[in-house]
């Protein structure tokens, strides 16, 4: 298997939140191959069950030579270097990374489903990604992050009346 482009989502709403962002863009920038950072965004939580604080979200995109589940099993322990509890579903997190896309691979499985079952669903992943890989393709729809976007923001505009 040769070097495959990856798309990891990153957030903070817990501690030092720009920190805890600035060790995960530090880390992955080790094991990425011409890495690139989004600017970082701060947002409300969304899909979150109790009131947080709002996130720092950001995005990077680069190549490397690991397979899905071994990118997933870095981003985890990269989380956990940064103290991440999971205390239930939509906690509070120093840091959490999200393997949104990798490469043009197709998986769903219990504890790894790439692309991202809900990145297109979320600004505050497509904006990032549409900043620093405006090109890089979507497997499933066959879409661009900027066409992504662009649908997203739509679809957004109908639903508030715009």
């Amino acid at each position: 298997m040769g070097r495959i482009a990856v798309a990891i989502g990153l957030g903070s709403n817990l501690g030092n939140r720009t920190a805890h962002l600035q060790f995960a863009r530090d880390r992955l920038a080790e094991g990425l191959v011409d890495m690139r950072a989004s600017s970082i965004h701060e947002t409300d939580p969304v899909g979150v069950a109790t009131p947080q604080g709002p996130f720092l979200n950001q995005a990077v995109v680069g190549e490397t030579l690991r397979s899905p589940w071994e990118v997933l099993d870095w981003l985890l322990a990269l989380e956990q270097a940064r103290g991440r509890q999971r205390p239930f579903r939509g906690a509070p997190r120093t840091l959490d990374l999200d393997l949104i896309l990798a490469g043009d691979h197709v998986m769903e499985g219990p504890d790894l489903a790439v692309p991202h079952p809900r990145f297109r669903e979320r600004r505050f992943v497509l904006g990032p990604l549409a900043e620093i890989a405006p090109e890089m393709v979507d497997p499933i729809t066959g879409k661009t992050m900027r066409e992504l976007l662009d649908a997203l923001v739509t679809r957004e505009s109908a639903a508030s009346g715009l």
